[in-house]
């Protein structure tokens, strides 16, 4: 395959020029596809494997080796990292989607938490946000099936860390099934954050059942539950239901909630924290 890219100037001239994306290696190929096609949302397997220089046969292969660790998936032609109604996005995708609102909702949420007390915390990228705050409020007992919280927190002073443990799933990074589910029933924390892919009608869901069974046991392993929506929330859809918004002790949203949703809310008793924007400069690390 031709690995140079060539194009006539004005006067009739052709010029050939090497394109870096041509001489990566594999692993390097696969760090190159899994950017681009996280910054654009989806991408047609055809145009990728003409930027990369390769065979559509390598690029299927490469996407595959991708789909296997749960980063892109694959659909008729296309890549796409863009969470459906039946499959969820990867965590390399959520932490990059609306990021100073879940910096926020994590800097409200923060605020609820005491020294001393054992917290449950979610798979989400929100959790993960606020996973980095927790070691500033220690001593603190962190339960959690979220292998990237496990790593943000694992050695930290004053944290004793409880990993739930289970079967691993790559798509999510994170740690379901019955053993989960067995070690959640055993648990009894003081409060849980929690997020969810999608609210319909003010009722939360998931595209995956296990996940939705693993977010329903930590809402009833917890006394207090506090939900930690960002506005795209309202506008997705999933699969599976697992929790009412009517049944949470506090709801954190961000500022840019559409009005509808925070009088809807209000109107039926739900306490709703507004997270306000962080001031510029300001970091969650």
């Amino acid at each position: 395959m031709d690995r140079s890219s060539r194009h006539r100037t004005q006067d009739g001239r052709t010029i050939v020029s090497e394109n870096p994306l041509h001489r990566l290696r594999p692993a390097e190929r696969h760090d190159a596809i899994t950017e681009r096609v996280l910054t654009a949302g989806s991408m047609r397997i055809e145009e990728l494997a003409e930027a990369f220089g390769v065979s559509a046969m390598t690029m299927h292969r490469d996407l595959d080796m991708l789909e296997s660790r749960g980063v892109l998936r694959k659909s008729r032609g296309m890549v796409t990292a863009l969470a459906s109604s039946l499959v969820e996005s990867g965590p390399e995708y959520r932490a990059r989607e609306h990021r100073a609102a879940k910096a926020a909702i994590a800097s409200a949420a923060f605020a609820l938490v005491e020294p001393g007390q054992a917290i449950i915390l979610d798979d989400s990228t929100t959790g993960l946000h606020l996973a980095k705050l927790l070691p500033q409020r220690q001593p603190l007992t962190v339960i959690t099936n979220f292998e990237r919280v496990i790593t943000q927190l694992v050695g930290r002073p004053g944290i004793a860390l409880i990993s739930l443990g289970g079967q691993h799933y790559q798509w999510c990074d994170a740690y379901m099934g019955s053993l989960t589910l067995e070690n959640l029933r055993m648990l009894r924390a003081d409060i849980l954050f929690m997020s969810t892919p999608a609210v319909i009608d003010d009722i939360c869901f998931h595209q995956h059942h296990d996940a939705a069974l693993i977010k329903k046991a930590m809402f009833e392993s917890a006394g207090q539950r506090v939900l930690m929506l960002d506005h795209s929330k309202f506008e997705k859809r999933a699969l599976h239901a697992h929790t009412s918004l009517t049944d949470f002790d506090t709801v954190i949203v961000d500022y840019e909630t559409p009005p509808e949703h925070l009088e809807r809310l209000q109107s039926k008793g739900v306490s709703v924290i507004i997270a306000e924007p962080r001031p510029p400069g300001r970091s969650t690390a």
